[in-house]
């Protein structure tokens, strides 16, 4: 309890840098978070922990608490993309490091066939949205913004609701592991598995079965505090009710990506009791504190 106070708010716990597919570099993301007035943060690149020391270096230069975090690609039930939110995992538990490793190998050839399908009925191409990558992990919202800059999309949401929808002819499944694995291996590895926007981009409600599969599997949470899920109240409610329900940690964030989105730091926050739970719940990593 006594560390945990060093942690101050405000806090968030979802943030992206330009490792996976944010446009800011790790201690960019820092100085960002710092500038809105967030004292306690989480990079939670896609597959990667690649950003951690640099982040962690620049929250340690500000008197910021670093946590660190990843969002896993997920598939779920129903087939379709799930992102999980990993925090204080040991990033160097090698099973949890194979799958993601084996997740950020699949993207390539899937999106290449995106492009592809793409280009039958749009001015894209690969090289296009390996422009948008920098030379980094490379991921979905690089397609978005090659075709955004190309004219096709005007921005990230018209892209992923208009264009490439789950049920639409572009449209490839996710190459990520059962969500259920997923949330068992960062388990394995002293994390805390929270469901990252559970109902941001699905106008559907979860099924209580789906839940308590989830449960079982050991999911410790959800990101209820997100503005994608305010497309969905009927499907927010539910969750909400099944945290009060099952006693889940529910947290608030961001989901930052620099100019990629409109989203800005610490618009979304997770409350310190939250925090402490997600920290007293981990063994893999240890929060990195202010020095002072």
């Amino acid at each position: 309890m006594e560390a945990f106070f060093r942690a101050q708010k405000p806090i968030d716990l979802h943030l992206h840098s330009n490792v996976s597919d944010g446009t800011d570099t790790p201690a960019e993301v820092v100085r960002a978070a710092h500038a809105a007035g967030v004292r306690t943060m989480a990079l939670t690149d896609h597959d990667t922990t690649a950003g951690w020391a640099e982040a962690a270096a620049e929250c340690s230069r500000l008197d910021m608490t670093f946590i660190g975090g990843m969002e896993i690609t997920a598939r779920g039930a129903r087939g379709g993309g799930v992102h999980m939110l990993a925090y204080l995992f040991d990033p160097e538990e090698g099973e949890l490091l194979a799958a993601v490793n084996n997740t950020l190998d699949a993207r390539i050839p899937r999106l290449q066939e995106m492009t592809e399908r793409l280009a039958d009925d749009f001015d894209i191409t690969w090289d296009d949205v390996l422009a948008e990558s920098d030379g980094k992990s490379i991921g979905r919202p690089h397609l978005a913004s090659a075709m955004i800059r190309r004219g096709h999309a005007t921005d990230t949401d018209d892209f992923f609701e208009r264009i490439v929808t789950k049920d639409s002819k572009y449209y490839i499944s996710s190459p990520g592991i059962d969500v259920r694995d997923v949330i068992r291996l960062v388990r394995q590895a002293g994390g805390v598995a929270i469901t990252a926007h559970p109902v941001g981009r699905h106008s559907h409600v979860m099924p209580r079965e789906h839940m308590l599969a989830l449960k079982a599997a050991g999911l410790h949470g959800f990101e209820l505090g997100h503005r994608e899920n305010k497309k969905n109240p009927e499907g927010l409610a539910a969750l909400t009710g099944y945290a009060a329900e099952f006693d889940l940690i529910v947290t608030g964030s961001s989901d930052y990506h620099g100019t990629r989105k409109p989203n800005r730091p610490g618009e979304f926050q997770t409350e310190p009791e939250m925090l402490k739970r997600i920290i007293d719940e981990s063994t893999g990593y240890a929060p990195i504190y202010p020095e002072s």
